[in-house]
């Protein structure tokens, strides 16, 4: 079933930057996607993400809010500001509750996340989303 979700084929190519500061976060995640066929990229927190977003060119990003250093709200908005990294597709993936979803999808300063996953994530879900977003 993972596979049908990420698409047959799909996947190829198709590179992911993880943005999270907790490894076992980045792990699962690198391991779930990687399992499905994209290729992943990682950052500890909002600075290292804009770096790593910037040299990679990823087509996607899955982002966590709360990290030191730099927020991934802080990120989030940096990515639409900057026309090298706005057309980037952004799945926010925390810990923080649906409340927080509902205040970032009433910024108007921002466009909205083109997804929203609690921790811990339902993986056929959050693979449906990503192969979704990706369009593939």
């Amino acid at each position: 079933m993972n596979e049908q979700a990420a698409g047959p084929g799909g996947a190829a190519g198709r590179k992911i930057l993880i943005v999270d500061d907790e490894p076992d976060v980045v792990t699962y995640l690198t391991t779930l996607l990687e399992d499905n066929g994209y290729t992943t990229v990682t950052a500890a927190d909002g600075k290292e993400g804009m770096a790593a977003a910037r040299a990679e060119k990823p087509d996607l990003i899955t982002l966590d809010i709360s990290m030191p250093e730099e927020s991934g709200v802080k990120m989030f908005r940096q990515l639409q500001d900057d026309p090298e990294t706005r057309e980037i597709k952004v799945i926010i993936v925390t810990g923080i509750s649906a409340d927080f979803e509902r205040f970032i999808r009433s910024r108007k300063q921002v466009s909205e996340p083109d997804g929203y996953f609690e921790k811990p994530i339902d993986q056929q879900k959050f693979l449906a989303k990503v192969s979704e977003v990706l369009g593939s």
